[in-house]
């Protein structure tokens, strides 16, 4: 099942300046064992953060953030998603059918993790180690 999502970007002055809308998934609408597998997304936690920043301003390192936009659509799937056709855009002539889902898409339970293992993977093949304790956290030793 899939629904939209609209939002109007503004400008300083409260313009509309953008319409956006966004197609997701229904989650709560998928069955555990039958939709999907595997659900927990790995959050790291907040006394790893603290001591890694404290660490870091200690041996006086450079610390670097980033963003992915987009992050849970570049994950190729590892079992079949289906979806319904969203609203405004069934056909006509197929009403009934579905849509075999290539990436993630936001909104489907296993989303989360589907981007954690691409994360991890893209960091490990780059030289990163996973945390012994917090597995969010990854180490490039020199």
């Amino acid at each position: 099942k899939t629904k939209w999502i609209f939002k109007n970007k503004k400008d300083e002055s409260s313009l509309v300046i953008q319409n956006k809308a966004t197609l997701v998934a229904v989650g709560y609408s998928q069955q555990e064992d039958i939709d999907y597998d595997e659900t927990f997304a790995q959050v790291a936690q907040i006394e790893a953060i603290r001591l890694f920043l404290a660490y870091a301003t200690h041996k006086d390192f450079i610390v670097f953030q980033m963003d992915v936009k987009t992050a849970f659509l570049n994950r190729i799937l590892k079992e079949e998603v289906y979806v319904g056709q969203p609203l405004g855009l069934v056909s006509k002539q197929y009403p009934d059918h579905v849509y075999a889902l290539d990436k993630a898409l936001y909104g489907l339970k296993q989303a989360p993790q589907e981007w954690y293992d691409v994360l991890s993977q893209f960091l490990i093949d780059r030289g990163f180690q996973k945390g012994s304790i917090d597995t969010t956290l990854f180490i490039k030793k020199k």
